[in-house]
């Protein structure tokens, strides 16, 4: 049974983006079962209500993270319901392949879903975290869905890492940041996890190889990683951890690191093949 992050008498609630399936759900599910009051949010409207139903969540509702005014409208939905004691910042898009065969709308969206959304639900939460301090309700926990691909190059994403870096370097900040106010931010950055998203990525490509060489991670995995780290100090969490120290210590290396991806692409074209997948 998972221990309970809120208090007896003291109803909280929390606020998932991009919940209609896959990590956001699970994350979702996973705050359920801590005993918050969970707003499920969705660009799909229709499956913020389906899984919210499903879970046992307060509310499902329509959220489109680019739009800073919709994200203060959440937060001031989930406060009808409870003080709002923890938001997560999950939504996000990816398209595989390089920078140059991407277009120029899928570029933008990416980065602004991927960091300019967390950044409008950062603020959101953050005044909402604020306010409630005025009436005694002090602190709340802010997570962020990031990517092990913040740590080290990766030929095929490099324009999801480069959001997903972006997003780890403002957690960080923020950890500084908002420590004052008792808030605390974590991010966790979990090798591949098997969702819709990656399997749309092409069967073929570099971007797919490179994850079926790493580890597999469930929803559940991700999301009970990420809900772990509230109410501690701890900042960010690598999925599994030894992938992490790899990631790292490339990114140390770039031009080493280049010759150490051609491996794990290999090992990752060879487990696709074996799999039947090509």
């Amino acid at each position: 049974m998972p221990q309970t992050l809120v208090k007896p008498g003291s109803p909280r609630s929390a606020v998932v983006t991009g919940a209609g399936r896959g990590i956001g759900r699970a994350v979702a599910a996973e705050l359920v079962s801590r005993g918050y009051e969970v707003v499920v949010t969705d660009v799909d409207a229709a499956a913020a209500e389906r899984t919210a139903a499903e879970i046992g969540a307060r509310l499902g509702m329509a959220l489109d993270v680019t739009d800073p005014t919709a994200n203060r409208a959440a937060a001031e939905r989930a406060q009808e319901l409870a003080p709002l004691g923890a938001w997560v910042c999950n939504a996000g898009v990816a398209f595989d392949g390089d920078l140059t065969a991407l277009s120029a709308d899928q570029v933008r969206l990416m980065v602004d879903v991927n960091v300019l959304g967390v950044m409008w639900g950062v603020r959101a939460a953050t005044d909402a975290f604020r306010h409630q301090a005025g009436l005694g309700i002090k602190g709340g926990e802010i997570g962020v869905l990031a990517s092990l691909s913040a740590h080290a190059p990766v030929p095929g994403l490099s324009v999801y890492a480069a959001t997903k870096a972006a997003v780890l370097s403002l957690v960080t900040s923020l950890a500084s940041e908002l420590r004052a106010d008792r808030i605390r931010v974590h991010a966790v950055c979990p090798d591949g996890v098997a969702t819709a998203m990656v399997d749309g990525f092409d069967v073929q490509g570099g971007a797919r190889e490179a994850l079926a060489a790493g580890v597999m991670l469930t929803p559940e995995k991700v999301a009970r990683e990420l809900v772990g780290m509230f109410g501690t100090a701890r900042v960010y969490k690598t999925l599994p951890v030894w992938r992490g120290v790899l990631g790292r210590t490339a990114s140390l290396s770039p031009a080493s690191s280049q010759h150490a991806d051609q491996l794990m692409r290999r090992i990752g074209a060879h487990r696709l093949k074996k799999a039947g997948l090509r």
